[in-house]
């Protein structure tokens, strides 16, 4: 064996996930192949060149590779373009608990990339690959001091927890977690669940948290073994004696313009007030030095900045914008806001409005997913998109940004476990919140917009669902819990929690903390103030809409279905597709053959759907006495009249009964091919194979029931037929009826027609 090859493992939940470097991608900064079964992610991380930014240039790339699956892309190209969405949302969720680690100063640039290289569908590569990427920072010299574990915590439907548990469980699971931390504390949650209490949220975080100790001392033990040493860094820091002359100077100035309410007036002043403080701290712009003296300035206003803010929240209790801890901003509601789509919504919650649309289509619409997970389709989705109008910006608009596919995955995940199942409503659904203002929560507000389009379009969701993002101020031992953040709340805070859910549980969890001293008994408490302004969010909705309207919107597609027998598919479909393309063509509607014999019809109204689903019954369904059908003359001989009952199916109208009252002299004096007709089946004969009708209208058969009309007769006695002039040349020969051979079947009760 390669001595330069290390390998350490951890039993995480009854399977073990083991650690290798030294043998893969040996040029990066640090590489780790990480397994678990035959699951195996290679993570490696990599530091650049210095860049002059005053920004962390940290980027996270998951590259997945079809191979991983034994796949080949489904592109028209063949080949990987653009990460997917589970790629992405992989690439953030390794990107929010590490980039807080990286020490202030670390201008290099740095980029993780994990690549999962070979996937059972048993063991989920989002996890090896959060591991990986830290054990990767933990063996280069990027000095991140401490290593993060990832686990992900399932629950079934008996309520156990299980620890990494494999992919199929996660299709039915009532919790869905995910947790990264370090050995001292948790720093970040991604969560979706089936309306589970907060206390399992709790129970579960605490399961994760021990498992994740375990992981990260696996890392530890990698280090030891392959650890780069470190590069020292001095993080830039504050001069304490211009701290304090803008503190002493302008403290009365720089509560003032923090304290401004309005968002865009209070970055106005808080700008304007920096302007001032830099420009005579940093004197002459022409001398020597003023770079420096800007720069210098500029960092200790931040800090002013901060301070003042966190601790106006923390000690006083007075938010930014002068509202309560726990207190909610105002709310406005509409609904139909769009009149031509499905459904809409325009959700505003203080100066964060976010419009909601929803949109319904055919199972044909459903999303075809192209990854390495086992799901195929899906036929709810969300998206969300963050226009730089909405803050007031000007920028490119270039198609949705990874934060953008994170938050409209976070609002998916809230809705999906309140989606009827496909067999009880068969629409593909679609949501698009487009977020017309912001100033925090935007995400937490498409959810709230999401709930109200839905049921403003009438799809029957089980329950409304509501959204809020929490916050944390925590200075030394004490901290406020804050509800409904802000934008500059969520800059400043040391958490962001998001909890979306119903009155009955929660349905989604989104949590990204700062700090190291968030104990469980904070979690606990921003949990049950969450709970309380989910609640208050809830009780605002159902003012303007409390239920799923009873009516699909006129604009909706209908869908109506029936279900016949698997042997009479080939009857609807038709040779070649010949028939159902001609009933869509007909009835301007869209027809899904299932294997199991349901039909399902997308109509764009409901009578149109009805009249589809009628044609389609009679077509399919055994020939009885009593019915009625309305039918197309196929064919006219001396004796009567064949009029189609359904594709392939005939029954005589005879020529005593095409005009009740009177006797025509011939069949053509009446009806001709092509007339249509409305009759009633008479008389059903399977051993001789024939179908005898009468019209609809006849005074003779009028109220008469099924039992009633076996006595009525057909005008046919004893299968003789009526013959004009001696000839019965006139009908032509079995074979010759206008090209068509007619076989009677004993076995329908039918006159059959094959085309030859």
């Amino acid at each position: 064996m390669n001595q330069n090859v290390h390998r350490v493992s951890v039993e995480i939940g009854g399977t073990e996930i083991e650690f290798e470097t030294g043998r893969l991608a040996k040029q990066a900064s640090g590489a780790v192949l990480v397994k678990a079964g035959d699951t195996h992610v290679l993570a490696t991380a990599t530091a650049g060149n210095d860049r002059d930014v005053d920004f962390l240039p940290l980027t996270v790339d998951v590259e997945e590779r079809a191979y991983a699956a034994g796949k080949i892309p489904g592109s028209f190209f063949r080949r990987e373009g653009r990460a997917g969405e589970k790629a992405t949302l992989t690439a953030r969720m390794i990107d929010r608990p590490l980039r807080p680690l990286f020490p202030k100063g670390w201008r290099r640039e740095t980029q993780l990339v994990a690549m999962p290289i070979s996937v059972d569908h048993v063991h989920l590569y989002d996890i090896l690959a959060m591991n990986g990427a830290s054990a990767a920072l933990m063996i280069s010299e990027i000095p991140v001091p401490v290593p993060v574990g990832a686990v992900r915590i399932g629950q079934d439907e008996d309520g156990d927890f299980v620890v990494n548990p494999a992919e199929e469980l996660l299709e039915d699971a009532r919790l869905d977690l995910i947790v990264a931390g370090t050995e001292e504390a948790i720093l970040m949650v991604e969560a979706g669940a089936k309306e589970v209490s907060e206390a399992e949220i709790l129970d579960a975080l605490d399961i994760a948290h021990s498992a994740i100790k375990s992981l990260c001392k696996a890392q530890h033990e990698l280090r030891e073994k392959a650890g780069k040493p470190k590069i020292e860094i001095t993080p830039p820091q504050v001069d304490p004696g211009m701290y304090d002359e803008i503190t002493t100077r302008f403290g009365a100035d720089l509560d003032h313009a923090t304290s401004v309410e309005d968002k865009l007036e209070r970055q106005d002043a808080t700008n304007a007030l920096e302007e001032r403080i830099v420009a005579e701290f940093a004197g002459d712009p022409e001398s020597e030095g003023y770079e420096e003296r800007s720069k210098a300035a500029a960092l200790a206003f931040a800090k002013a900045e901060k301070d003042v803010i966190r601790r106006r929240i923390a000690v006083d209790k007075k938010r930014p914008d002068g509202r309560a801890t726990d207190q909610i901003r105002d709310i406005s509601i509409e609904v139909g806001v769009a009149p031509r789509t499905h459904g809409s919504a325009l959700f505003t919650r203080g100066q964060t409005q976010a419009l909601s649309v929803a949109s319904m289509g055919t199972t044909r619409e459903e999303m075809r997913l192209d990854d390495l997970g086992l799901r195929k389709q899906k036929f709810y989705w969300h998206h969300y998109n963050f226009p730089p109008f909405s803050v007031g910006e000007a920028g490119f608009m270039r198609g949705p940004k990874r934060r953008d596919i994170g938050h409209g995955a976070l609002a998916e995940r809230a809705i999906v476990p309140l989606v009827p199942v496909l067999e009880e409503f068969p629409y593909t659904l679609r949501v698009v919140s487009d977020i017309l203002e912001s100033n925090g929560s935007s995400s937490m507000a498409s959810v709230c917009g999401s709930s109200l389009s839905l049921m403003d379009a009438g799809v029957p969701i089980s329950a409304a669902c509501a959204g809020i993002a929490m916050g944390l101020i925590k200075e030394g031992d004490d901290y406020v819990v804050l509800s409904d953040i802000a934008g500059v709340e969520d800059h400043l805070g040391d958490m962001d929690f998001k909890v979306a859910g119903t009155a009955n549980g929660i349905t989604a969890l989104q949590m990204d903390i700062k700090i190291s001293g968030v104990t469980f008994d904070i979690l606990r408490d921003a949990l049950e103030q969450a709970k309380a302004g989910r609640e208050f969010i809830l009780g605002k909705m159902n003012e303007v809409i409390s239920e799923p309207r009873p009516e699909l919107s006129e604009y909706a597609p209908r869908i109506s279905s029936i279900k016949i027998e698997t042997d009479k598919i080939g009857m609807v479909i038709g040779k070649g597709g010949e028939t159902i393309r001609a009933l869509s063509e007909e009835f301007e509607a869209q027809i899904d053959m299932q294997e199991d014999g349901t039909v399902l019809i997308y109509a764009q109204s409901g009578a149109q759907g009805d009249a589809l689903v009628e044609r389609i019954r009679q077509m399919t369904k055994e020939v009885e006495v009593g019915d009625e059908y309305t039918g197309k003359v196929v064919k006219t001989t001396t004796f009567g009249a064949f009029v189609e009952l359904s594709k392939g199916t005939d029954g005589l109208l005879h020529i005593s009964n095409i005009s009740p009252g009177k006797r025509a002299e011939t069949v053509e004096d009446v009806f001709n091919r092509g007339d249509e007709v409305h009759v009633r089946v008479v008389e059903v004969d399977k051993e001789r194979g024939r179908i005898g009708l009468r019209l609809a209208d006849d005074p003779e058969i009028a109220g008469k029931t099924a039992e009633e009309l076996t006595t009525v007769g057909t005008g046919d006695k004893g299968g003789d037929r009526p013959r004009r002039g001696g000839d019965r040349g006139d009908r032509g020969g079995r074979g010759g009826r206008g090209g068509r051979d007619r076989d009677r079947d004993g076995g329908n009760g039918a006159y059959r027609r094959d085309r030859r």
